[in-house]
C-alpha cells in the first residue's frame, strides 16, 4: 500500500468561491451550520461575496478551517485514511481535527479565538524571501534583535517576522532576489506574540485533546507524534515558534510517505514540498471534482 500524508494549507489560501460545491454534500451543510451557530456568521455566505470580510484574519482563519475539514471528512467517508497528516500553521489544527485529537467544533473554538488574537496583534512586520544565500541570512537574522525566521518553506523560500525596524534591517542588509512584504496585522510566529499565546493558552486548555489516531508532525517540531499533551504544547508553542515545513517535507521522505494530498483550498503546499521532495507524487483535494471515486 502506498503510504500517504495529508497536509492542510494556511492563510494565503483562500479563495472567493472556495468551499461553495460543498454545499451539495450532507456534511458540508451540516458542518456550515454548527459553524453559523459557534461563529455567528455564514462561511458560504462570506467565500462567496465578500472578498474584503474573507480577506481579513478573523475571518480567513474560522473559513479555511471549516473547508479543509469538511473535505477531510468526505475522505474519510470514502473509508481513506492518512498515514501522518500536517498542517501550515492554520493548517495544523485540520491535522489536528482529522486525526480525531478533538473534535470538529472544539477546533473552530480554538481557531475562532487565535484568528481574532492574531487579527488585534500589531506594531510588527513579515516579510517573504525568495533567493539568497541561506547561511547569510540565517547570520544576519541571529545577529538582529527583534527578528526571526518565521516560515522556512523551501530551501529557497523563507519568511522572516519581526519589528518593522528589524525587517527592514535585515533586508538592507542581504542580498535577496525578491523580497515581499506581507498584508498581515502583526509579527506572526515570532515572540512578539507572547502576549496573545499567553491569554491563548487558558482557551487551549479548555480543551480535551485526545490521543490522535494517526501521527501529527507539528511546525514547531516537525517530528510525528500522537501524545495528547504533545501536540496540545506545540500548538502553544506555534503561535510564537517557526512553521518548519522544509523539515516537515524530508520527515516525509524519512517516513517512506510516497504520496501527498494536499486537502483544501489552493496549491500552496504541493508546490513547496516538490521543491524539497521532487519524486513525491502530489494531489490536490480542493473541490468535489477533485474527490477520488
Amino acid at each position: 500500500m502506498t503510504k500517504t500524508a495529508w497536509v492542510f494549507p494556511g492563510q494565503g489560501s483562500q479563495a472567493i468561491g472556495m468551499g461553495l460545491d460543498l454545499l451539495d454534500t450532507e456534511i458540508g451543510k451540516q458542518r456550515f451550520e454548527a459553524a453559523a451557530s459557534i461563529l455567528g456568521w455564514s462561511v458560504p455566505e462570506v467565500c462567496g461575496e465578500d472578498e474584503t470580510r474573507l480577506s481579513q484574519t478573523n475571518y480567513t482563519q474560522p473559513c479555511l478551517y471549516v473547508v479543509s475539514a469538511i473535505f477531510a471528512d468526505l475522505l474519510t467517508e470514502k473509508g481513506l485514511k492518512p498515514d501522518l497528516v500536517a498542517g501550515h500553521s492554520l493548517g495544523e489544527y485540520v491535522a489536528l481535527y482529522s486525526a480525531q485529537v478533538f473534535d470538529f467544533e472544539s477546533g473552530l473554538k480554538l481557531v475562532q479565538k487565535r484568528s481574532t488574537l492574531m487579527s488585534q496583534a500589531s506594531d510588527g512586520k513579515m516579510a517573504a524571501l525568495m533567493g539568497f544565500d541561506r547561511d547569510q541570512l540565517s547570520q544576519t537574522v541571529e545577529s538582529t534583535d527583534g527578528v526571526v525566521l518565521a516560515n522556512d518553506n523551501h530551501a529557497g523560500q523563507v519568511v522572516i517576522s519581526g519589528t518593522p525596524a528589524a525587517v527592514d534591517s535585515v533586508l538592507g542588509s542581504i542580498k535577496v532576489k525578491r523580497a515581499v512584504e506581507l498584508n498581515v496585522s502583526g509579527a506572526f510566529h515570532s515572540p512578539l506574540m507572547a502576549d496573545a499565546a499567553a491569554e491563548y493558552e487558558s482557551v487551549l486548555n479548555s480543551i480535551d485533546f485526545k490521543p490522535a489516531q494517526v501521527p501529527v508532525v507539528s511546525n514547531v517540531e516537525p517530528t510525528p507524534s500522537t501524545d495528547p499533551a504533545t501536540l496540545q504544547t506545540r500548538l502553544i508553542q506555534q503561535m510564537t515558534g517557526p512553521v518548519r515545513w522544509r523539515e516537515t517535507a524530508l520527515v516525509f521522505a524519512d517516513q517512506g510517505i510516497e504520496s501527498v494530498l494536499e486537502v483544501g483550498p489552493g496549491k500552496v503546499l504541493t508546490g513547496l514540498v516538490k521543491r524539497t521532495c521532487k519524486e513525491m507524487a502530489l494531489t490536490n483535494i480542493n473541490s468535489l471534482e477533485s474527490l477520488p471515486a
